[in-house]
């Protein structure tokens, strides 16, 4: 009779602490999700160009990073340096990199590049420049040929980066 009293009390306690585990990991998704929502952060560096158009340079997610599509675009004149697709591709960078930087990141927190180019022919002359921003352990990235980009764009590059 006592060892069917004590099995009857063990199986109470552990169905009551199955509740509590359960009742305390969904607290926990419900407090993570809100940090989610209110972790959002837009990220808008000083030094550039702005065109009133509905995006931000960049969100910020906790410690990831989504970094719009940025055009080799002068921060002052906001129009396209010139020079070609080399001139265009340095200038994008520095745009991308105000962003980082206004995010407390780097090139190094790259994670992943999306090139979007209209003249796959320019690949290489892309690729001379794009190397020197990452010489070694580059990101992981996808290059597309588009039929074209806004203001005559030779290039735009999309980025996300991640800080832990």
């Amino acid at each position: 009779m006592k060892s069917s009293s004590v099995r009857i009390a063990t199986i109470v306690c552990l169905v009551v602490l199955l509740f509590g585990v359960q009742a305390t990991i969904q607290s926990m998704e419900m407090q993570s999700g809100q940090q989610s929502k209110s972790a959002r952060k837009v990220i808008k560096p000083e030094a550039y160009p702005y065109f009133g158009l509905p995006y931000s340079p960049g969100i910020q997610f906790g410690g990831t990073l989504y970094v719009a599509g940025h055009l080799g675009r002068d921060p002052e004149s906001t129009k396209l340096v010139e020079g070609g697709i080399e001139a265009e591709t340095r200038q994008a960078m520095a745009n991308v990199h105000e962003v980082l930087k206004a995010a407390g990141m780097d090139f190094e927190d790259v994670a992943s590049v999306t090139a979007y180019i209209v003249d796959i022919g320019e690949f290489s002359k892309f690729n001379e420049v794009y190397r020197t921003y990452f010489p070694s352990d580059p990101p992981a990235r996808a290059t597309v040929q588009v039929a074209a980009l806004n203001a005559g764009a030779r290039i735009e590059l999309q980025m996300i980066a991640v800080k832990p």
